[in-house]
């Protein structure tokens, strides 16, 4: 009987359990080619002042852009002030949030926040990481996403799944808790890239280096990233 092939491990807890090499020492090269190729990247979420900016990233959690976009486009014309968070009835709150995935503690939260806020914040939406932090439901992705794009306070880097997927595979660190990958990005960037460090891999992620079977081929960077090495192997050679 023919001896059998040992089977190749699954291409994500390879590369988990790989070790990938410090890269830092290319960060700079790398930023310049992502900056080029993604030139105007934009926030994806609809908003129009701090407020439905952060209502809107508390929502995104485990959810999509698009769809917190579907759901805003209601709920910032039925709850337009602080106040009517503050003072909303729980469950129909629930109800309006209901399609974006954990919508009951999505609405603790926000009510919970719009409370604070009226009663410490004089009804104005934070602007520190401190304060916003202490908000129910707000963590520091939240809060740097809301500092950067409603006050332009470039306060650190906004780490959701798709940042620290990239930055990994980039090996701009070997963490794997987005505190410490913030931390790693914040050393090795400009204060003034911050936010659009976060929101330029985001992009990448998305559309080129995606969770399972990442475009290698066609990504700018193959040649300085030394995860690409990995994938060409296992996908496309």
């Amino acid at each position: 009987m023919p001896e059998r092939k040992p089977e190749k491990p699954y291409m994500q807890d390879f590369v988990s359990e790989y070790d990938i090499p410090d890269n830092t020492q290319n960060f700079d090269r790398i930023w310049t080619l992502l900056k080029e190729e993604y030139p105007d990247v934009k926030p994806s979420l609809n908003y129009g002042n701090p407020l439905e900016l952060l209502v809107a990233t508390v929502l995104s959690a485990q959810s999509t852009d698009v769809q917190i976009n579907k759901v805003t486009e209601k709920l910032f014309k039925k709850y337009r002030t602080v106040e009517d968070y503050a003072i909303a009835d729980l469950r129909e709150l629930e109800n309006d949030l209901y399609s974006t995935g954990f919508y009951k503690t999505k609405a603790k939260n926000i009510k919970a926040a719009a409370q604070i806020i009226v009663e410490k914040y004089n009804g104005e939406v934070p602007s520190t990481m401190e304060e916003l932090i202490s908000l129910p439901g707000v963590g520091r992705k939240t809060a740097n996403i809301v500092l950067a794009r409603a006050f332009g306070i470039a306060e650190g880097v906004a780490v959701d799944t798709h940042v620290k997927r990239v930055s990994r595979r980039l090996g701009f660190t070997k963490n794997s808790d987005p505190v410490k990958i913030e931390k790693d990005l914040i050393s090795l960037a400009r204060k003034e890239d911050l936010d659009s460090i976060s929101m330029t891999l985001i992009y990448h992620g998305r559309k080129v280096c995606q969770a399972k079977k990442p475009k290698c081929p066609s990504c700018v960077v193959n040649q300085l990233c030394p995860s690409s090495v990995i994938f060409m192997t296992r996908y496309y050679l």
